[in-house]
């Protein structure tokens, strides 16, 4: 049983020698720089400024490792899609992420969507991602509490045909704000790694 209370922050990756390859299982988060990642790590482990939470999107230029109770990594990505950086920097990011899913490392991937629009370009590449990592993988539809409840299905069916979601991969409503979807995002992650629930 993971206690989600015992988690550090190991290291920040420049490049893929800095990746841990120790043999723990790793959870990777990627999202846009607007959609929330930080704010849903910080529900997810019921801390409030573990993951930071930037004023200024596109904060997070590397890949960002935590350990989990010394059983396994949440891997923390840059965010994607953030206009007012260079080019250059976001081929870097793109190249450094790209590094990651080549490595093998990933064993649980988790995507976090704005659940108010329809997905990005940008957001259906880290799908396409992860379907060829071929390795379990969650998407979070974000701001869950931004919506009416009648336009909930909708949504939702937009976010799976935009980024033909197969159906084994969970769609899950989530609000940062309030903690609705937690408790199923975490099934669902320790379900995937074969381990019990948080303790």
């Amino acid at each position: 049983m993971l206690n989600l209370h015992n988690a550090e922050f190991i290291r920040s990756a420049v490049s893929e020698r800095d990746f841990p390859a120790d043999g723990l299982p790793q959870i990777v988060f990627s999202g846009k720089s607007n959609v929330g990642k930080s704010s849903v790590i910080n529900r997810l482990l019921n801390r409030k400024n573990f993951a930071r939470v930037g004023g200024q999107p596109g904060k997070t230029i590397h890949i960002n490792f935590f350990l989990l109770d010394k059983q396994a990594y949440w891997v923390d990505l840059p965010g994607y899609g953030y206009a007012k950086v260079s080019k250059a920097e976001r081929d870097r990011w793109g190249a450094l992420i790209e590094q990651y899913f080549a490595s093998g490392l990933l064993s649980v991937g988790v995507q976090i969507v704005d659940i108010r629009h329809k997905p990005t370009g940008d957001d259906v590449t880290m799908a396409n991602w992860f379907r060829m990592s071929d390795m379990p993988w969650i998407v979070i539809a974000n701001k869950h509490d931004k919506i009416k409840k009648s336009q909930l299905e909708g949504n939702l069916n937009i976010i799976r045909q935009t980024l033909l979601l197969p159906e084994e991969v969970p769609l899950i409503p989530f609000s940062a704000e309030k903690g609705t979807g937690k408790d199923e995002v975490l099934a669902r992650i320790f379900d995937f790694l074969g381990k019990d629930g948080p303790a």
